[in-house]
């Protein structure tokens, strides 16, 4: 009996000893969760210690999760492009006197293909939730570009919750533990910086669709282009498509074409901006074969979206270097805009650089970090708009140098009338219309008398002020259409449009009047000149202008025959000069 006891108590001992140590390992691992504590107070737990564990598979049971190694960190983290599939676990406790509703925010997993959330009390599931992206529309958890979790912990409750995050490509998220007011603060709160970025960059993508429309420059669509890319991905990347229009899972992850479409037409604005084809052929080859690889990637994304975004930092980080190394080498040999370009895209390289390191698990969770390819777009981008606006003013400048050329190559530089060569040019046009709408075409050769005494008495400046109001005179009696020209020293010839030849005749009598009673100062004097007027109609049918220019010369110098100070027209001069001659 006393050993049958002694064997009882034995037993009873051992039993107690391994539930002791069965407790105690298992009071150990409970506490070892990292555990965040809510209380009567607002909850808003934004950063808070966690554990992550990335799966070997992406399919496991929720048993075979917590059988994982998990890695203390806090609830905003990136694990870059390796860990598809990401387990993380936390706990929270109540310690208000009162039930609490609290509910957990997943904000990026709009780029997901999917997410999952598993609450165990006492060791025990008690509910979980999955989301699969590509029918987020239907689940109720996900809130536009949000998975929340909400649930009600007793008082003095605890919970711990497992996490599930399954990337396409690589993994940067935070996790957000709120109240009721919170969260919807929250989920209204959202997407305001990125709307603001989307909607610059669409206000410059209409400026440039109209600059082209106005300008036919084939950098603006380009660029114009090089921004609906960069506006597609900001939007896709963090998250604003999912927030408009839902657009989550497979089909989002097609709109990741348009990084390198966006890469793509940047070479295009390079190759169109500096005309490297025709002033700069090395770095043309240059940026011409990289734009090839780019394109191909393209293409393959089309097939493999997942294989060609594999490649698609690869060919980026080539992309940066090689256009800052084409932009440097354009502006070594002196492109003026070239230096705006290498700024511009310095910003790129330098956020693109801190993102990258970020999406890596290199760098911290910071704004910058997770903002860093939009900031650095929007950098870019308004940098390329002064581009743009700067080739503008150089355009602008090269036309307004161009047309005083023009100017100066058709003008008198003396009395800013047309010259022989406008003259005769303009007078052919109008000669052709008038043939065409068969109107009348008369020319008038006008001449100043005795001119070579006012030089010669007065000086040269004076016989300028007389050429010059002589042009002003001929000018504001003419119509816009008419040709007014000085075809050399003091000869003046008018083209008539659509007028008769009386009518011609009565207007070359009211010149010849006006310029009689023109005084002009010279010396103290007042000096009056005179002049004689040719008329000579052109025959539409078998005349031109050099002919109607003899006649009318020929009808002139019967006007300086007959004593000067008169008109005459050719073919009836004499009668005519008799008729208006003055005593």
């Amino acid at each position: 009996m006393t050993a049958l006891l002694r064997q009882l108590s034995w037993l009873l001992m051992s039993w107690l000893l391994v539930s002791c140590i069965v407790l105690i390992f298992s009071t150990a691992a409970h506490a070892a969760i990292p555990t965040s504590q809510i209380s009567a107070e607002p909850i808003k737990l934004e950063s808070f210690p966690i554990e992550y564990s990335v799966a070997p598979r992406d399919a496991m049971s929720l048993n075979e999760v917590r059988a994982l190694t998990f890695t203390p960190y806090e609830s905003q983290l990136a694990l870059g492009t390796e860990a598809k599939s990401v387990w993380l676990r936390f706990r929270l406790e109540n310690t208000a006197s009162v039930p609490r509703r609290v509910f957990i925010h997943f904000p990026e997993a709009y780029h997901n293909r999917a997410v999952g959330f598993y609450e165990l009390r006492d060791g025990l599931l008690s509910n979980k939730i999955k989301i699969d992206l590509n029918n987020a529309k239907q689940h109720p958890s996900m809130i536009r570009e949000q998975a929340v979790y909400d649930t009600t912990l007793g008082a003095g409750e605890s919970a711990t919750f497992y996490v599930h995050s399954w990337s396409y490509s690589h993994q940067w998220f935070a996790l957000n533990v709120y109240d009721e007011q919170h969260s919807r603060n929250a989920l209204a709160g959202t997407m305001l910086d990125i709307a603001l970025m989307v909607g610059i960059l669409l206000a410059l993508i209409i400026f440039n669709f109209l600059l082209y429309f106005s300008s036919r420059s084939i950098e603006n669509v380009y660029y114009a282009l090089y921004l609906i890319s960069g506006a597609t991905w900001i939007a896709l990347s963090y998250g604003l498509l999912g927030n408009m229009f839902g657009l989550f899972g497979d089909i989002a992850l097609q709109f990741h074409l348009s990084l390198m479409a966006m890469a793509a037409f940047l070479i295009l604005f390079m190759i169109a901006i500096f005309d490297t084809k025709r002033s700069f052929p090395t770095e043309h080859k240059i940026l011409s074969l990289l734009l090839a690889v780019i394109v191909a990637d393209f293409v393959y994304g089309i097939f493999d979206i997942v294989g060609a975004l594999s490649y698609a930092s690869t060919i980026a980080a080539i992309m940066i270097v090689v256009t800052l190394s084409v932009g440097l080498s354009i502006w070594r040999k002196g492109h003026p805009l070239a230096i705006y370009f290498l700024l511009g895209h310095g910003f790129f390289f330098v956020f693109n650089a801190l993102a990258v390191l970020y999406y890596k698990s290199i760098l911290d969770f910071s704004y910058v970090t997770k903002h860093g390819v939009g900031i650095g777009i929007m950098l870019e981008a308004l940098m390329l708009a002064f581009i743009v606006a700067y080739r503008i003013k150089m355009l602008e400048q090269v036309k307004a140098s161009q047309e005083q050329l023009r100017i100066e190559a058709q003008t008198d530089s003396l009395t800013g009338l047309y010259n022989r060569r406008y003259f005769h040019r303009r007078a052919n046009e109008l000669l052709a219309k008038a043939k065409h709408q068969n109107v009348p075409l008369v020319v008038l050769a006008i001449d100043l008398d005795d001119f070579k005494q006012v030089n010669d008495a007065y000086g040269h400046h004076v016989g300028d002020q007389v050429l010059v109001q002589l042009a002003e005179l001929l000018r504001a009696s003419c119509r816009s259409h008419d040709v007014v020209a000085r075809f050399g020293g003091e000869e003046f010839v008018i083209l008539l449009y659509r007028t008769s030849l009386s009518s011609a005749e009565a207007i070359a009598e009211t010149l010849r009047q006006q310029v009689r009673e023109l005084k002009l100062a010279a010396e103290q004097a007042d000096l009056t000149v005179t002049v004689s007027i040719g008329v000579s109609e052109v025959d539409l049918n078998v005349s031109s202008i050099e002919l109607a220019l003899h006649d009318a010369d020929t009808a002139l110098y019967q006007a300086k025959g007959n004593g000067r100070d008169r008109v005459c027209v050719y073919g009836d001069a004499q009668d005519v000069s008799l008729a208006r001659e003055s005593n």
